[in-house]
């Protein structure tokens, strides 16, 4: 499943990136023990790309031969690290390590995020990286549980 671990170009998302961005996001969200226990469509998040570009997402797109293979969502202002999706394909490539090490350089004062609790593979990546448990909660909207973590958080 993973491919060979290669360097990937990282670069901001422009506008014709959305549908890939969206279809990473699904695609990845669907897998199992990764996105809420109801999984928005794929069309209901590509309408939620447009909605967050629009609110102040700063993202940016990992590339790989001329192929976006994930994704990075933040939002300095709140210090928020508000998506990272990788291409299934493409988890364990060394992607998510660079958008990871990209959100730090880009929030160097430290940012918080949360994935859901039983995303296990996502709570040993951001142990690994670095990140810090902060507590569990309920997610608001959809009330399953998740898991924050921090980064240079005080």
């Amino acid at each position: 499943m993973n491919m060979q671990m290669r360097t990937c170009e990282l670069r901001p998302a422009i506008d014709a990136d959305r549908d890939a961005i969206a279809e990473i996001w699904h695609t990845s969200a669907s897998l199992p023990g990764v996105g809420p226990p109801a999984m928005p469509s794929a069309s209901d998040l590509r309408e939620r790309v447009d909605r967050e570009f629009a609110a102040g997402w700063q993202v940016t797109v990992a590339v790989r031969d001329d192929r976006i293979v994930g994704f990075l969502a933040i939002k300095p202002a709140e210090a928020v690290l508000a998506e990272l999706f990788v291409r299934p394909e493409a988890i364990g490539s060394g992607v998510g390590r660079a958008l990871l090490a990209h959100a730090t350089t880009a929030m160097p004062a430290g940012f918080t995020l949360f994935t859901r609790s039983a995303n296990e593979r996502a709570r040993r990546f951001y142990e690994t990286g670095g990140l810090t448990f902060l507590r569990n909660e309920v997610h608001p909207r959809a009330g399953d549980p998740i898991t924050y973590y921090g980064w240079n958080v005080r």
